[in-house]
């Protein structure tokens, strides 16, 4: 039963997934019939600017969807693993946001000297902020034991960091650092093939990390000391949950900005569908749940206001802030 189960989330995720991606790839201000795209897919390019549309513009941009988001849903569920709650990830306990500051300071700190910053430079710095954030994050759990608390403290380290990356932007002098508050509210446009060539490389080494970790994280769910007797090492374990949780924010945060609650979310959803927590069967779940979740919000952004682009963000609020406040009343009720 549990097996059947299993292949049939995965059979609709997949299938949900290739509907979203097509959905993704016809849509836009331009109107593309289906036998145009098909025919620009096979190779056709006689058309140049529509092939420039859907391969340099729609194509890229899905599979930056694609990926970033299911990065993002498997950082929530590492982060989740690591503090032993459902109800944390890495835009609620400011992770993103530290990123976000790091990545406006390292810009603008380039732009206003007249030079451009690197992919990679991008994403270290991006790197370096979330493993701040997660510094302060660790050090408030130290010495507070309610998780409440400690998410709540985590949302005031989000705030602080991004206040003071929109007062740096707001009172930035050249344009092009000016226009960074629309990287800084989350988006996937402007996705490129070297950009994704990156994060295709960064993701796949992080879920073949996480991969290496089903057997540790199993044990360690079951609690640190039937962990321990099971030859596992856990503070190698937690320092690997806190690089591969923080490089896979860092990352969606330095190619798209910011993206709030699908690492919360999704985990919380895959597992009420697949009625488990095993991480063999999380891990690639969650990857894909988040993947699916990425490719309607930001089709959503892109075509309800069309021409006007909202931001993923925004979007990813209205839909799936209603799910977090249900997990959260849910399971205050479960709680004596």
């Amino acid at each position: 039963m549990r097996k059947k189960r299993y292949a049939l989330f995965f059979s609709l995720i997949i299938v949900l997934i290739l509907l979203l991606a097509w959905m993704n790839i016809v849509l836009g201000s331009v109107d593309l019939s289906p036998a145009e795209i098909v025919g620009i897919l096979a190779g056709d390019r006689s058309d140049v600017m529509h092939a420039n549309i859907i391969c340099g513009i729609r194509l890229p941009r899905m599979a930056g969807a694609f990926l970033l988001g299911g990065a993002l849903a498997l950082s929530g569920y590492l982060l989740q693993t690591f503090f032993g709650n459902p109800i944390v990830g890495p835009f609620v306990l400011g992770i993103s946001s530290g990123a976000k500051l790091t990545v406006a300071l390292t810009m603008i700190f380039f732009l206003s000297r007249g030079r451009a910053i690197g992919l990679y430079a991008m994403v270290g710095a991006a790197f370096a902020g979330s493993l701040i954030a997660m510094g302060f994050v660790l050090l408030i759990s130290v010495k507070v034991r309610s998780m409440s608390i400690l998410v709540v403290c985590g949302i005031m380290i989000g705030y602080i960091c991004s206040a003071i990356t929109d007062f740096v932007v707001t009172f930035a002098d050249d344009s092009n650092i000016v226009n960074l508050h629309n990287w800084s509210m989350g988006s996937l446009s402007g996705m490129n093939r070297e950009e994704l060539q990156i994060i295709a490389v960064i993701v796949a080494l992080c879920l073949l990390l996480a991969g290496c970790m089903v057997k540790p994280i199993g044990a360690y769910r079951l609690g640190e000391e039937y962990a321990r007797s099971a030859g596992v090492n856990i503070l190698r374990l937690r320092v690997l949950l806190i690089l591969v949780s923080s490089l896979l924010a860092a990352c969606v945060t330095a190619f798209a900005g910011p993206i709030s609650f699908i690492g919360i979310t999704v985990p919380h959803l895959v597992r009420s569908c697949l009625k488990t927590d095993a991480p063999k069967v999380m891990i690639p779940a969650c990857f894909l749940g988040g993947s699916a979740v990425t490719l309607l919000c930001d089709a959503v952004a892109r075509t309800v206001f069309a021409p006007t682009e909202v931001s993923i963000s925004s979007v990813t609020a209205v839909l799936l802030v209603p799910v977090v406040i249900y997990m959260m009343i849910r399971r205050n009720t479960r709680e004596p």
